[in-house]
C-alpha cells in the first residue's frame, strides 16, 4: 500500500499522487546512480524513475484507454520519426525534471525556499509514504524516503517559482490588439443521423437542394428577416460566436467571410465547406465581453513566454549531461503502473490526511493490466 497525505496533495503541481500498484518482474535499481548532471548538480536514478512511474501512470490510464489499446501497444507504437511513444514519453518527462532542478537553483534570486510549513508537511508525507509501504514496493517505484523528499521540495519550489517567473509583463492590452467581433450563424450539414445515431451522407440531389435553402435562408436574412425566424423556416439552429481574423472556429472559411464584413448587421454569402455550408451575420464589431476575456488571454500569453524563455536561458547558460545508459535502465515495458484514488473525509468535515492513497504490488505483467495516474 503506497500512500500518499493530503498534506503532500497540495505540494503537488498537477494534482495529487494516488494509490498506485505495480505489476512487472520484481527486481530492483541502483538509485544513486546518476542519470543526468545539471550545471553540476547530479539527478539520480531513484528521483528520476520515481518521476517516471508517476507520469507513467497518468498516461497510462488516461491516453490508453482513450486509444483504444493495452498499455504496452501504446508504448510500442510509432509517435515521431522512427522513435516509439514511449522514447518520446521519456524524453519530454526528463526535460521536465531537468527544468524542475534549473527552477530550484534559480529560486534564490527569486527569494524562494521552502517555509517551515512546507518542509514539515513533506517530511511528515514522505514519513507516511515511508511506513505505509514494503520494500518490495519502494523498489519498484525507487520509492525511499530521500528520493520521495527530493521530488516533492522540487515540485514545490517550482510551484511557488511559477508566479515569481512571471512577474513584470506589460498588462495593458489595447482593444484594438485584443478585438473581438460576434456573429450569429446557421449551419447545413451534408450528413444526417437517424434516430439510431447512425451517419449518412447527403445524394448530390440532396446536396444541390440543400443549397438552394442555405440560398433562400440567406436572401431572407438579407432582406431583414429575423435570423430566427429564418432559420425556423428553414429547419436549422442559430448558433452564437465571437471571433477574430485568427479564430478557427466553427470554421475558417465562415470566420474569413465574416471577418469581411464591415458592418454590424451585414450577412455572408453562403459559405461552402467540404463538410456542409454556412451564413452568419455580424452582431458586433466589439463584443465587450470577449474582448475582455481575450485581453486576459493575451496577457498570460505575455507571461507563459516570459517563464518559457527564462527557462530556456537558463538551459542554454547550463552545461547539461545525460547518462543514456543509465537513463535506459526505465522501462515501461516492464512495468505496469495502476493508479487508485480514495477520498476520505473525517467527522468534522475535513479531508482526512490520508485520503490520497497510493498501492503497489508485483506480479507478472498481462496485457492491460498497466493503467494509472500521476500528478
Amino acid at each position: 500500500m503506497v500512500r500518499f497525505g493530503k498534506k503532500a496533495a497540495v505540494l503537488v503541481a498537477a494534482g495529487t499522487l494516488t494509490a498506485m500498484s505495480v505489476t512487472g518482474c520484481s527486481g530492483s535499481i541502483n538509485t544513486d546512480a546518476v542519470v543526468v548532471t545539471v550545471g553540476g548538480e547530479e539527478i539520480t536514478l531513484g528521483v528520476a524513475n520515481f518521476y517516471a512511474r508517476l507520469t507513467q501512470g497518468q498516461y497510462e490510464t488516461y491516453y490508453a484507454d482513450l486509444m483504444g489499446m493495452t498499455a504496452e501497444a501504446m508504448w510500442t507504437q510509432e509517435a515521431e520519426g522512427d522513435k516509439t511513444y514511449e522514447e518520446t514519453t521519456k524524453e519530454a518527462l526528463l526535460e521536465s525534471l531537468e527544468n524542475l532542478y534549473l527552477i530550484s537553483q534559480h529560486a534564490g534570486e527569486y527569494e524562494v525556499s521552502l517555509s517551515e510549513d512546507e518542509q514539515k508537511a513533506i517530511e511528515e508525507a514522505v514519513k507516511q509514504f515511508d511506513e505505509d509501504n514494503t520494500d518490495e514496493v519502494k523498489a519498484i517505484v525507487s520509492g525511499y524516503r530521500k528520493d520521495v523528499q527530493k521530488y516533492l521540495e522540487l515540485v514545490t519550489i517550482s510551484q511557488k517559482m511559477t508566479d515569481k517567473m512571471k512577474e513584470g509583463v506589460d498588462e495593458e492590452v489595447s482593444d484594438e490588439e485584443a478585438a473581438q467581433k460576434a456573429m450569429q450563424y446557421v449551419y447545413f450539414s451534408y450528413s444526417t443521423t437517424d434516430e439510431e445515431g447512425n451517419s449518412s451522407d447527403l445524394s448530390d440531389e440532396e446536396k444541390e437542394s440543400l443549397k438552394e435553402t442555405a440560398q433562400t435562408f440567406c436572401d431572407a436574412v438579407k432582406a431583414g428577416t429575423d435570423v430566427e425566424t429564418a432559420a425556423a423556416d428553414a429547419g436549422v439552429e442559430v448558433q452564437t460566436a465571437t471571433f477574430d481574423a485568427e479564430s478557427t472556429i466553427p470554421d475558417t472559411a465562415l470566420v474569413a467571410a465574416a471577418d469581411a464584413l464591415a458592418n454590424e448587421g451585414d450577412v455572408t454569402e453562403v459559405t461552402e465547406t467540404e463538410n456542409g455550408l454556412y451564413v452568419a451575420k455580424l452582431t458586433s464589431l466589439l463584443d465587450r465581453e470577449a474582448t475582455d476575456a481575450e485581453k486576459q488571454n493575451i496577457i498570460e500569453e505575455r507571461k507563459q513566454e516570459q517563464y518559457d524563455s527564462l527557462l530556456a536561458q537558463w538551459r542554454e547558460d547550463t552545461e547539461i549531461k545525460v547518462d543514456e545508459k543509465v537513463w535506459k535502465k526505465v522501462d515501461f515495458i516492464d512495468y505496469g503502473v495502476t493508479v487508485i484514488t480514495s477520498e476520505e473525509e473525517s467527522t468534522d468535515g475535513a479531508t482526512d490526511e490520508g485520503a490520497a492513497d497510493e498501492s503497489a504490488s508485483g506480479g507478472e505483467t498481462s496485457d492491460g493490466a498497466a493503467d494509472g495516474a500521476a500528478e
